[in-house]
C-alpha cells in the first residue's frame, strides 16, 4: 500500500482537526475476516480535498455527511474526500477486514495446544487501516470509543476499561486524546490475573495454555509493575494519564512489546515455559519498565512526525533501565545494557544505513522510510546519548526539563525543538549545541589512551577521533601484589573530552597504573581502546576487575577491536577461554559466549578454524559446569544454564548431548525442560546424528510431547535443519510460499522465523550452496507479496549469512542494483552485506597473520 508522505500529512493536518472515532468491530464472522464500522467526527478549517486510509477485504459503504461515496473510488488504501467545506463533518465507513498472520493489523492465532483462538491489534506504524478507517498520522489525535462483538466465551481488552453488556457485546471506555497507532484491542479466552494499585485496575493476561506459567510468575510481574509505576510517579509530576493498566502477553508478536496506553502487549515468550536466567528475568522487567515509560514518552506526549521516533524509543529505553535499577532488585541493569544493547547501536552506526538519532525531517519523507529507523540507533544509541546527557547536565536539571516538556505538551504532539526548549529552561548548559553534536550526527567516536611515565609521575593522553564532546570516567587499576589475577582500583576520575578531534592530557604524580579503562562506568557512547601495557594486563587479568560494569566495558572494547581488525578473533576466544570460567555476571557470560559462538566461530574465523573454535567453547562450557556442580540456585543456576546452552550450541559431535536427551537430564542438573530438549534436538538434526528416519521420528515424538505453539516452532526448526536434500527443499518451499489461501498456506511470522533459523547451517554448505543464488530472487518476491514484517524476517533470519564468500556479496549487490527489493527488505540486505564485507576483511586479516 502507498506510504504516507510527510508533506501529505502536513497538508492534511493544516486542513482538518479530528475529534472523535466511534468504532464497532465484529469478531464473530469466522477465522479469516471480521467486520469494521467506523464513524469519524472531524472539522475542516478551510475548503479542500483530502483522503482517509482503509485497507479492507471489501468496502461495503461510505458516506460523508450523509452523502454516499463510491466504494470503487478506494484506490489501494485511500478513499478520496473531495469538496470539503469549512466546519464539522461526519464520515461513515462499513467494511469487512482480513485477519493477519504476520503480526500486523488484527492478528489471529489458533493455539495448537488446545484449539483456542485469540486476536489482537498491532497498529504501529501505519497498520490501523488494516482494522478500521482512519486519518492515520500521529499528529491527528482524537478520542476513540470502541464496541466489540465477540464470541460469548471471549474476554475483550482495550485501551480503556472494558465492560460487557449482553453476552459477547463489549464497550471500551473512551480514550483521552491519542494517536491512531496507539489504539488497541485484544480478544479471546484469556487467562487473567487482576489486582488494583494506586486506585487503578491492573491486570496481566495470556492464552489459557500458558496459564500455569503466568501464575508461577504473576507476583513477580505485578510487583515489578507496581514498583516501576510508583517510581515514575516519584520522578514525573504528571500522573499516569489513563484509566487502567493491563499487560497482555500475546502470541506471534513481532516486537518485544507495544506501548498501547492502558493495554500494553508483549510477546508471550516473556511468559517463561522453561528455566531462564536471572538476567532474562531482568530483561522482562526492563521491557515492563520501558513500555510503562511510554505512557508519558509517546502516549501522553507524542511525536509530530516519525523523524522524532527517538523521543519515544530512546527515552523509554533509558528510563526502562534506569527506573528498573532504582526501584527493583535488579540493580545491575546498566551492565546488561552495555553487553546486550550497546553493541547493537555501535554496529548499526557503522553501517551504510546509519542515520542520526534525530534525523532531519527531509530524511524521513514517508512512513516506509520511518519504519526503517526502529533500530539500534533509535534505541541503544539514543539511550546512550541520554545517559551521557544526564552525566553532563545533571539528573536534577534533566528531570526538570522532562517535567516541563510533559506540562507544555500533555495529550498533544511535540518535536525535537520543543524538547530542547524545555531542557534549556532547566539548565544553563547549551543543550542546543549538545544536540547538534550528539543527535544530528552519525558514526561512533573512538577514544584511545596513551600513558607515559617519568620519575615518580605519569601522564595520560586521550586521543579523540570523532566529533562529539564526552564526559567520561577513567579507571586506573593495579594488580594485587598478593593475587596477580586480581585488579584493585587505584583511582577513578572524571574527564571532559572536547568535541574537536585531538588530545586531552592529564598528569599525575604517581607511577602509571597497570590498566587504564576509558569510559569506566560506561557513561558515554564511544569505542575505547587500550594502551599496549593495559591490554596485556586486561588479557591476563580481565576477570579480576572488581566491578561487572567495568568488565563489560573491557569486553565491549575487545569486541569492537575484533570487528575493526585490531584484535585477532582467536585472541578474543583465548580471553573468553581464560576468563569466562571465573565470570560471575550472567549478562557478561551470556553476551561474550553469544558473540564468540555466532560471530567469531560462524563468521569471522576461516571455515577451517571453526571446529577448533567450537571445541574451545565446549571446553569452556564444561569448565563452568564443573565449577557449578552441586545444588544451584539464583546466579549459580543461571551460570550453569548458560553453560549448558553454550555446550549444546557448540557441540561438534552427538556424544554427550545425545546422552542428555536420552536421560532427560544433564548430569548434576538441570533436568531438561522443553527449551533445552528442542535445543538439543535442533543441534542433533544439524549434525545429522543417526539416521534421518530416526531423527524425523524423534522430532515428531517431541512435538507430540510438546504440541503447543513453541513445540510447533521447534519442530519446524529441526526439520529445516536436517542435512537432507528433501528436507531442505520442503523447508525452502514453506519459506517462500506467498499464497495465503492455497493448499499450502504461507507460514505465519513465527513459523517463518523458526524454519529460516534451522535452514542455514555452516555444517551443511555443500547441501545448501544452490539455494544462495535462489535466495536473491525469492526474497524480493516474498517481501513484495507479504509486507514489511515478513520482508524484515526474510532479510534477517532467512539471509544466507553463513556463506561468508565474495560470491554471496556479488549476488547481494546485484539484487540491490535491480531495484526489486521493498524498503524493508532493502534495509536488511544493505546491513547484511555490510556485515558480510566486514567478515571477509576479518578473515583476510586472519589469513595474513
Amino acid at each position: 500500500m502507498p506510504a504516507l508522505q510527510r508533506d501529505e500529512a502536513q497538508t492534511r493536518a493544516q486542513l482538518i482537526d479530528v475529534h472523535h472515532y466511534d468504532i464497532a468491530l465484529d469478531l464473530t464472522r469466522g477465522a479469516d475476516r471480521f467486520g469494521s464500522h467506523t464513524v469519524i467526527q472531524f472539522t475542516a478549517r478551510t475548503a479542500g480535498d483530502t483522503f482517509v486510509e482503509l485497507k479492507p477485504a471489501e468496502l461495503h459503504s461510505a458516506t460523508l455527511d450523509g452523502r454516499p461515496l463510491d466504494p470503487a473510488a478506494l484506490d489501494d488504501n485511500r478513499l478520496p474526500l473531495t469538496g470539503l467545506t469549512p466546519g464539522a463533518h461526519e464520515l461513515r465507513l462499513d467494511a469487512t477486514m482480513c485477519y493477519s498472520r504476520t503480526g500486523e493489523g488484527m492478528h489471529r492465532f489458533t493455539d495448537p495446544a488446545d484449539g483456542e483462538s485469540y486476536v489482537y491489534t498491532q497498529l504501529f506504524l501505519d497498520d490501523v487501516q488494516r482494522v478500521f478507517g482512519a486519518f492515520d498520522q500521529p499528529d491527528l489525535k482524537a478520542v476513540f470509543a470502541l464496541t466489540v462483538t465477540a464470541p460469548t466465551d471471549w474476554t475483550v481488552l482495550g485501551n480503556g476499561i472494558a465492560t460487557q453488556g449482553d453476552p459477547g457485546h463489549w464497550t471500551l471506555a473512551p480514550t483521552p486524546l491519542i494517536s491512531t497507532y496507539l489504539v488497541a484491542v485484544a480478544a479471546g479466552r484469556w487467562h487473567s490475573v487482576r489486582t488494583e494499585h494506586a486506585g487503578l485496575p491492573f491486570g496481566i493476561h495470556c492464552r489459557r495454555s500458558l496459564a500455569p506459567h503466568l501464575d508461577a510468575d504473576a507476583e513477580e510481574i505485578l510487583d515489578l509493575t507496581r514498583r516501576c509505576f510508583d517510581r515514575f510517579h516519584e520522578i514525573f509530576e504528571e500522573p499516569y494519564p489513563f484509566d487502567s493498566y493491563d499487560q497482555a502477553f500475546v502470541p506471534e508478536f513481532n516486537a518485544g512489546a507495544m506501548e498501547n496506553p492502558g493495554l500494553v502487549t508483549f510477546r508471550d515468550e516473556f511468559v517463561f515455559r522453561s528455566a531462564v536466567t536471572d538476567t532474562e528475568r531482568q530483561t522482562r522487567g526492563m521491557v515492563i519498565a520501558h513500555e510503562m515509560a511510554h505512557m508519558w514518552f509517546g502516549d501522553l506526549v507524542t511525536l509530530q512526525w516519525w523523524d522524532d521516533i527517538w523521543l519515544n524509543e530512546s527515552f523509554a529505553e533509558y528510563m526502562g533501565y534506569q527506573v528498573l535499577s532504582e526501584a527493583t532488585r535488579f540493580s545491575d541493569t546498566w551492565t546488561d545494557f552495555a553487553v546486550a544493547r550497546k553493541g547493537w547501536g555501535y554496529d548499526a552506526d557503522q553501517r551504510p544505513s546509519t542515520h542520526p538519532v534525530a534525523p532531519d525531517p527531509d530524511d524521513v519523507p514517508d512512513t516506509a522510510s520511518a519504519l526503517l529507523n526502529f533500530d539500534g540507533i533509535s534505541y541503544a544509541k539514543g539511550a546512550s546519548a541520554l545517559r551521557q546527557l544526564v552525566a553532563w547536565m545533571g539528573e536534577k536539571d534533566f528531570l526538570a526539563g522532562i517535567n516541563d516538556h510533559f506540562a507544555r505538551h500533555r495529550f498533544g504532539n511535540a518535536a525535537l525543538a520543543d524538547f530542547l526548549d524545555s531542557l534549556g529552561r532547566a539548565t544553563d548548559r547549551d543543550v542546543h549545541a549538545w544536540a547538534a553534536r550528539w543527535l544530528r550526527t552519525t558514526g561512533v567516536d573512538t577514544l584511545t589512551p596513551e600513558a607515559a611515565t617519568g620519575h615518580d609521575t605519569w601522564h595520560l593522553d586521550v586521543h579523540h577521533s570523532g566529533s562529539r564532546p564526552h564526559h567520561i570516567a577513567v579507571g586506573a587499576y593495579d594488580q594485587d601484589l598478593t593475587d596477580p589475577g586480581r585488579l584493585v582500583l587505584r583511582d577513578r576520575f572524571e574527564l571532559d573530552i572536547p568535541a574537536e578531534e585531538g588530545r586531552t592530557r592529564r598528569a599525575f604524580p604517581k607511577p602509571a597504573p597497570d590498566l587504564l579503562v576509558l569510559n569506566d562506568g560506561d557513561l558515554t557512547y564511544a569505542k575505547v581502546r587500550f594502551d599496549p601495557a593495559s591490554w596485556q594486563t586486561a588479557a591476563r587479568s580481565l576477570s579480576g576487575l572488581p566491578d561487572p560494569l567495568t568488565r563489560a566495558v573491557v569486553w565491549n572494547a575487545a569486541r569492537d577491536m575484533v570487528r575493526d581488525g585490531a584484535l585477532a578473533p582467536t585472541a578474543y576466544l583465548d580471553a573468553a577461554r581464560t576468563h569466562l570460567p571465573h565470570e560471575t555476571d550472567l549478562a557478561i557470560l551470556q553476551g561474550v559466549l553469544a558473540f564468540a559462538r555466532t560471530q567469531i566461530a560462524d563468521h569471522y574465523l576461516p571455515s577451517a578454524e571453526r571446529h577448533t573454535a567450537l571445541t574451545t567453547l565446549t571446553a569452556l562450557s564444561r569448565d563452568i559446569l564443573r565449577r557449578t556442580e552441586g545444588p544451584a540456585h539464583g546466579r549459580e543456576a543461571g551460570l550453569r544454564l548458560t553453560a549448558v546452552r553454550a555446550f549444546i550450541d557448540s557441540a561438534t559431535t552427538p556424544e554427550g548431548i545425545q546422552d542428555w536427551l536420552d536421560d532427560g537430564s544433564v548430569p548434576g542438573g538441570p533436568h531438561l525442560d522443553p527449551e533445552l530438549r528442542w535445543r538439543i534436538l535442533g543441534r542433533l538434526a544439524t549434525l545429522g546424528a543417526g539416521s534421518l528416519d530416526a531423527l524425523r521420528a524423534t522430532i515428531d515424538a517431541e512435538l507430540a510431547r510438546d504440541p503447543g505453539a513453541t513445540g510447533r516452532e521447534g519442530a519446524a526448526r529441526c526439520h529445516a535443519a536436517l542435512p537432507d536434500p528433501a528436507a531442505k527443499q520442503a523447508a525452502w518451499d514453506a519459506l517462500f510460499t506467498t499464497d495465503e489461501t492455497g493448499e499450502k498456506p504461507a507460514l505465519s511470522n513465527y513459523l517463518f522465523i523458526a524454519t529460516a533459523t534451522g535452514f542455514w547451517a555452516p555444517e551443511q554448505h555443500e547441501l545448501l550452496r544452490r539455494y544462495v543464488v535462489r535466495y536473491f530472487t525469492a526474497a524480493p518476491a516474498l517481501a513484495a507479496a507479504r509486507g514489511p514484517a515478513l520482508a524484515a524476517a526474510a532479510g534477517r533470519q532467512a539471509f544466507p549469512d553463513t556463506f561468508v564468500e565474495d560470491e554471496t556479496l556479488r549476488l547481494g549487490e546485484a539484487c540491490l542494483a535491480d531495484g526489486q527489493a521493498t524498503p524493508a527488505l532493502r534495509r536488511k540486505l544493505v546491513d547484511q552485506l555490510d556485515d558480510l564485507r566486514r567478515a571477509l576483511k576479518i578473515r583476510a586479516a586472519a589469513d595474513a597473520r
